[in-house]
């Protein structure tokens, strides 16, 4: 394993932020500003990898395919998250190069575009509980489930979405081409948004599934791939907190994996939000990774060497 390689895992809020619209200069500006803390992270000798997240960005797509479906063929699910990988990889190749290029670092950059394995009989592709795209009223719901065969949850207050499987990764398909990319000292931009998720077919085809794969998980396996010492996955919060959103809160500023699994059994860590990026960390850890740090983007460089963020440990 090397001790210095770190997979560093962005989450939406690095990308397009609360309340923005998504113009391309937004996004943009947000990719700067990640890649400088990225870049300050490799000047402290560290190889990076990167991963990211996509949701608002396949939502905007999948917008754009309701609003045009007149006009133009709707893309499926996977082509959609094939899409954005194109688009925010471009972005982050772009602010990666500038940011290396002003801090006097000669590495290149490259983006892969990637596809994930998922098992074909995955329990999620039974029980689909992703939302993903817009919000649409109850008769416009009842429409897309009896036309398209979508799944569509009603959330209180806000409308019906359509949900979609997610199934835990397997393998990444480019796997064995991102490892030698990384292994000659390229800074790797992969598996955007968890990958495209694909299933084995006949022979040796491989065909996309309509699914999402949650970038956290997928961030672990990658770490794995290229035997990173660190996994810094970067979030909207400062810390992991126990009692989020009450008055007795509590941040953590370290735990061990035991106490990780103890806290996400008794809840304190929900599905949709912090629950799938403990349960990447514990996965990695047992697998024989060093350190997972959670935390903040503008703090990544300080919870990387530990003075600030939440640090998971065996």
């Amino acid at each position: 394993m090397t001790g210095k390689a770190v997979v560093i895992a962005l989450g939406g809020n690095a990308i397009l932020r609360h309340r923005e619209t998504g113009t391309a200069e937004e996004q943009l500006a947000n990719v700067r500003r990640a890649a400088r803390q990225i870049t300050g992270i490799a000047g402290s000798g560290y190889a990076v990898i990167i991963t990211h997240g996509n949701g608002p960005q396949v939502g905007d797509i999948l917008l754009r395919n309701e609003l045009t479906k007149d006009t133009l063929p709707p893309m499926p699910l996977d082509v959609c998250g094939a899409e954005s990988q194109g688009m925010i990889g471009y972005l982050l190749a772009q602010a990666m190069e500038e940011a290396l290029r002003e801090a006097g670092l000669d590495y290149p950059v490259a983006t892969v575009l990637t596809r994930t394995l998922v098992a074909g009989d995955d329990p999620a592709f039974e029980n689909p509980e992703k939302p993903i795209g817009p919000f649409y009223t109850a008769m416009q719901a009842k429409r897309l489930a009896d036309e398209k065969g979508w799944r569509m949850v009603q959330l209180p207050g806000q409308g019906y979405r359509r949900v979609v499987p997610s199934p835990r990764p397997v393998a990444l398909v480019e796997g064995e081409a991102i490892r030698r990319l990384f292994s000659a000292g390229v800074v790797v931009i992969a598996a955007g948004g968890g990958g495209v998720p694909v299933v084995a077919g006949p022979g040796s085809t491989l065909r996309g599934v309509e699914a999402v794969v949650d970038k956290d998980y997928t961030a672990a396996l990658l770490a794995r791939l290229v035997g990173a010492g660190d996994l810094l996955i970067l979030t909207d919060v400062e810390r992991v907190a126990l009692n989020y959103g009450r008055p007795d809160r509590r941040d953590i500023s370290e735990m061990t994996v035991a106490e990780a699994r103890e806290h996400l059994a008794a809840g304190q860590f929900p599905p949709g939000t912090m629950g799938p990026k403990i349960e990447a960390a514990i996965g990695f850890l047992e697998a024989g990774g060093g350190r997972v740090t959670i935390g903040s983007l503008d703090s990544a460089t300080a919870a990387l060497l530990g003075r600030a963020g939440t640090r998971i440990r065996r």
